[in-house]
């Protein structure tokens, strides 16, 4: 596969067939991820594998149950648009994916977000190169409940950047139209 092509085949997919990934696989695809850029190498990321559909319905609840109580505080919240659709108890945030990956790190990081952002990057990179879809699902961030987060392993100085869901696409969906890039300026 050329780099356009893996630049192509890496869509965001919501609909999976019923097909395990390997953890072994993850485990490759994470290491993969590790090639990421990161402010001083500082190499602040930290992943959780989810292959357990009854766990990913947990967290799922709990980030709906989260983003709805930030909605009611704040009118105004960024999830507001999900409203609907986080009310629907049968919504799975995850699409029930067979998988999910967590990218996360100490809250303290000053760029914890721009360096697991680009781990998170090279990971849907690595599960494209395989055939593997994936989509990364901001709403499965909201988890705050300390019993779950403890279950999960994510200690209390983290925070959740990046969790992505992988699997066997059921449809890959086309290409989103793209706006031509803003080029402001170019000094020469």
């Amino acid at each position: 596969m050329t780099f356009d092509e893996l630049l192509k085949r890496r869509r965001s997919v919501r609909n999976f067939k019923d097909i395990p990934v390997p953890i072994e696989t993850i485990k490759e695809m994470i290491k993969e991820s590790t090639l990421a850029p990161n402010a001083g190498n500082d190499q602040p990321w930290k992943f959780i594998i989810v292959n357990n559909k009854e766990m990913m319905k947990r967290i799922s609840d709990e980030s709906k149950k989260n983003l709805l109580s930030y909605i009611e505080s704040n009118p105004n919240h960024y999830a507001k648009k999900y409203e609907t659709m986080l009310k629907n108890e049968s919504f799975n945030v995850f699409y029930n994916a067979s998988s999910l990956v967590m990218i996360f790190g100490a809250a303290t990081v000053k760029d914890l977000y721009q360096d697991c952002s680009l781990a998170a990057g090279y990971f849907m990179f690595a599960a494209a190169s395989r055939n593997i879809d994936t989509c990364w699902i901001n709403l499965g961030a909201e988890i705050e409940g300390p019993a779950l987060r403890n279950e999960l392993g994510i200690p209390d100085d983290c925070k959740i950047v990046a969790p992505i869901i992988l699997g066997c696409a059921d449809k890959v969906p086309p290409i989103p139209k793209r706006k031509d890039p803003e080029i402001l300026k170019i000094i020469t």
